[in-house]
């Protein structure tokens, strides 16, 4: 029983206070915040066959074109890659002015699925969003085009996420259009 008064009233206080930060502790050590990563998915329609669009797959630090001032102002700006990414496993340093990326081939399902995880971010990326992957998933249409779907997953600790969350989906959208209406040019120009 904790009494407000009498000599041992602060003796008593100080072992409540020391109790609660000790279960603090314990707590904050035992625990770990598990934060689903947000999907962001872009399509845009191909006039060209799976077979042409794989072909033509690339990320956004290949793309030949300097990105629009928008994109530079908010992403940081894509130099190039090294490395292999023709199979699961393969790893790519994607490098950028400030950083890098190596993005991890996951799963490849020839002309239709090429998924990849980011298995290290060494990048500042629109005040500290962690990217923890995405994938191009091609579905052929009956008129002969093709649908690409292409998904950026990451983690974001911005607060209030009522407040981020539609701003960040704006800049991947706008992100996704660039890398998207690049590679279909490059594509339906052949």
């Amino acid at each position: 029983m904790l009494h407000r008064h009498g000599p041992g009233y602060a003796y008593e206080a100080l072992e409540l206070h020391n109790m609660k930060a000790t279960i603090a502790n314990e707590l904050d050590e035992s625990t770990v915040p598990v934060t689903i990563p947000i999907s962001v998915v872009t399509r845009m329609m191909f006039a060209a066959s799976p077979a042409q669009v794989w072909q033509g797959l690339v990320f956004y630090e290949e793309i030949p074109e300097r990105p629009p001032l928008h994109l530079r102002l908010l992403l940081p700006v894509p130099i190039g890659t090294e490395g292999r990414i023709s199979k699961v496993g393969d790893e790519v340093n994607c490098l950028y002015e400030g950083g890098h990326l190596v993005k991890r081939v996951t799963r490849i399902e020839h002309e239709e699925l090429y998924a990849f995880e980011v298995a290290e971010q060494a990048l500042s990326v629109a005040g500290g969003m962690r990217l923890s992957g995405g994938r191009y998933a091609l579905r052929e249409l009956a008129d002969g085009r093709t649908e690409v779907a292409l998904e950026t997953r990451y983690v974001s600790a911005r607060w209030p996420r009522w407040f981020w969350k539609p701003l960040e989906g704006l800049v991947c959208h706008s992100f996704h259009r660039c890398l998207l209406s690049s590679m279909r040019r490059q594509i339906e120009s052949q």
